[in-house]
């Protein structure tokens, strides 16, 4: 009885945290997008006194092209239903940059329709020489797991994949070389990891040649497929690392570069013992 008691609070009554975080959410969009509104300039053929800086709610609703209910009861918290087309159209007309319509899309809990992924072909120089100025293993990996630069210390140890077999693309490199398995001393477990890493980018990639790498280890690695069949997602983390031929343990930091949310400069750590 207890049981079947606890679950039906669980269903009628969600738990207060998720209240407060969707409340939260809610007036966190409303009060971001009023601060918006009063920073943008009148319209040119506006007239007439004005009480509050910035746009009127029904100048912001007839440029975005939706009702001015919609628009009000946005800016209240209130719980509304918004399209991904409407918070486009909706940040166009407030002249949202780039950092500020993503956090637009992230509080409304949708997805921008007009997003891509962060493009990888035209680091600068002072990015592809990060792993460079390190005396450990280091490299950079982009979001379709191919290595775009690396340092001498990671070339030693991943011989087989950054000496330019397999295209440098890391998932080529574990599920079709037979070195990955001499290599890495726990490679199931690390094969699977690395699959699940992958999925968490491929959604944002969404592009001829990512589906393509996909189909190809599919129909040439057993492993593989049963893997990515697991929709397993998880996002990159940091953790021991081991190797084999010499027996060799590292600690692996994974940082995102924030110009270039894309790109990681992944680095490992000796350790002792």
């Amino acid at each position: 009885m207890t049981a079947d008691l606890n679950w039906y609070k669980s269903v009628v009554y969600p738990s207060t945290e998720f209240i407060m975080n969707t409340f939260d959410a809610r007036h966190a969009l409303g009060a971001f997008l009023r601060a918006r509104r009063e920073r943008r300039p009148p319209p040119p053929f506006a007239s007439g006194r004005r009480r509050t800086p910035g746009l009127r709610r029904e100048e912001l609703a007839e440029a975005c092209g939706v009702s001015l209910t919609w628009i009000t009861w946005l800016e209240q918290g209130r719980n509304v239903s918004a399209s991904p087309l409407a918070l486009a159209r909706l940040a166009e007309a407030l002249h949202l940059a780039p950092a500020e319509r993503a956090y637009l899309f992230e509080l409304a809990g949708k997805r921008d329709p007009i997003e891509t992924a962060p493009s990888g072909d035209a680091l600068p120089t002072p990015v592809l020489a990060l792993p460079s100025r390190l005396t450990i293993p280091a490299y950079l990996l982009d979001q379709s797991s191919t290595a775009r630069a690396w340092n001498a210390p990671a070339a030693e140890l991943f011989a087989g994949w950054l000496d330019g077999a397999h295209d440098r693309n890391l998932l080529r490199f574990i599920f079709l070389s037979p070195a990955a398995h001499d290599l890495i001393a726990d490679w199931d477990e690390r094969a699977r990891r690395v699959v699940a890493e992958f999925r968490a980018d491929f959604s944002r990639l969404r592009d001829a040649a990512t589906q393509a790498l996909v189909d190809a280890l599919s129909e040439r690695s057993p492993e593989f497929l049963r893997l990515w069949r697991e929709q397993a997602v998880l996002g990159r983390e940091g953790g021991e690392r081991r190797f084999n031929n010499p027996a060799r343990r590292f600690y692996q930091s994974t940082l995102v570069l924030a110009a270039h949310p894309g790109i990681k400069l992944v680095t490992l750590t000796p350790l002792e013992g």
